[in-house]
């Protein structure tokens, strides 16, 4: 994983970090550390630490190695050091006095005689080297692991690591037992034309030379900064409470998750406080049995043989019905605690404020604007003309409700008033209004009567 400020830029360096060799995240290098004494001013030059860590492969191997040279080095800068009968290429993590704290961990001694040196800054012809011999280690590993089939050797190849000058070669695999692979180091050592290491290596170790996301969401611990592996049991999933399943407590190298011991040693301490040898109390009813602890609220879970359902118990509540027990007396009941409902939470209310605040106003008048809108341009001088006819006082509602008497009665709500006859054309005959049978009945049409565009009202 690489950060967004930690893009290469045209020189091939990283920007977004100022030693150009590695990013807060770790994603440029494994396993690193953070050096929280950088920016310590050195006393004394001479009793400043000469030991300097090294990291191949991204951070996957880390060594120590003594600075013999008068130059000084930054975290990131490619060295050429001693190798096995050659030199080897690697990147700077650590420098400083932090070393001395990592030397103390992995408890290397700084004057050790057998430390190797550091040679030289590396030049492009050992980096070109470097990249030429690297390309080699996916067919190494194809063709190692069909050698060791081919060979009937019960191992797996996990990982091939090339040395930079490419005299050498490790061999990472994994084995439930010892293997007797003499015969196999003759056939690599012919086939590749290295000299060969083998080192075995554990199932927890590969998943963090390989890596990946966790079910938490975040990368391997074991590729990030876990160094040393501890053994992990189902014991550790049972004092925390957890459901024995094989497929949610184990990781992806399928062992149980390192994670287990984390908050192991919290747990413990909170059991302490909870009475042993209580897995079964006496009561009137039958044996009550022991189901879970809940070292968050103090209670113990029990269980009736009559039934399923759980009764949660005070430790104090234990402790009385296992000393009654003792004296061969057996309560009634087990009195188990009442646990409070969870509520739904309700949504708090609205409350002003500022004061009484109406937007009904504001409503409106966004109802007009819409209705506005809606209507075009053509139609707003209606719009308008209507709005102020409503707004008049009670003269203008008397004419209006003597329109609606005068209105035709074949004239249908939303139309507009019929045009005058022409003189061209002949009149009807016996008035204005159409003629109607005596049986047949007027229709009343509800409504208002449009006003014409010449601002008149019908028949005034």
């Amino acid at each position: 994983m690489s950060c967004t400020g930690c893009s290469t830029a045209t020189g091939g360096k990283p920007n977004g970090c100022n030693s150009n060799g590695g990013c807060s995240s770790g994603g440029c290098n494994r396993m690193n550390a953070h050096d929280w004494l950088r920016n310590l001013p050195i006393a004394d030059m001479e009793s400043a630490c000469k030991v300097i860590e090294v990291s191949f492969s991204q951070g996957t191997r880390k060594d120590f190695y003594r600075n013999t040279t008068l130059q000084q080095f930054e975290k990131g800068d490619l060295v050429a050091v001693e190798g096995v009968s050659g030199f080897d290429v690697g990147e700077i993590s650590l420098t400083g006095e932090i070393v001395r704290l990592q030397l103390k961990k992995r408890g290397t001694k700084e004057d050790n005689p057998e430390m190797r040196k550091i040679l030289r800054r590396a030049t492009e012809r050992d980096i070109e080297q470097l990249k030429i011999n690297k390309a080699r280690e996916p067919e190494a590993v194809i063709r190692s692991r069909a050698i060791a089939r081919q060979l009937k050797l019960d191992m797996k190849i996990s990982q091939v690591e090339m040395q930079a000058d490419g005299r050498k070669a490790t061999f990472f695999y994994i084995a439930d037992g010892r293997v007797d692979f003499r015969e196999l180091i003759k056939v690599y050592a012919s086939e590749f034309k290295v000299k060969v290491e083998m080192r075995q290596i554990g199932a927890r170790q590969e998943a963090g030379k390989v890596g990946g996301i966790g079910s938490c969401g975040r990368e391997l611990c074991c590729s990030t900064w876990l160094t040393d592996f501890k053994s992990v049991n189902t014991a550790a999933a049972r004092y925390q409470n957890l459901s024995i399943n094989q497929v949610k407590l184990s990781g992806q190298c399928g062992r149980l998750k390192c994670c287990l011991n984390y908050e192991l040693d919290t747990y413990l301490d909170a059991l302490q406080h909870f009475p042993d040898n209580c897995d079964i109390l006496q009561v009137a009813k039958g044996n009550a049995f022991l189901i879970k602890k809940d070292i968050f609220k103090n209670l113990m879970w029990y269980t009736l043989p009559d039934s399923n359902k759980q009764y949660p118990l005070t430790i104090e509540r234990v402790r009385k019905i296992k000393s009654l027990n003792q004296q061969n007396i057996r309560p009634d009941e087990l009195e188990p605690v009442e646990l409070a409902s969870k509520n739904k939470e309700t949504e708090p209310e609205f409350v002003e404020l500022v004061g009484q605040i109406s937007l009904r106003t504001l409503e409106r008048s966004d109802r007009k604007k819409q209705q506005q809108k809606k209507r075009g341009p053509g139609q707003q001088g209606q719009g308008q003309g209507q709005g102020q006819r409503q707004g008049q006082g009670q003269n203008q509602g008397q004419g209006q409700s003597q329109r609606q008497g005068q209105q035709p009665q074949n004239k249908q709500q939303g139309q507009r008033p019929q045009q005058r006859p022409q003189g061209n054309q002949p009149k009807q005959q016996g008035g204005s209004q159409p003629q109607r049978r005596p049986d047949q009945r007027p229709t009343i049409q509800k409504g208002i009567a449009k006003k014409p565009d010449d601002g008149k009202t019908e028949g005034s």
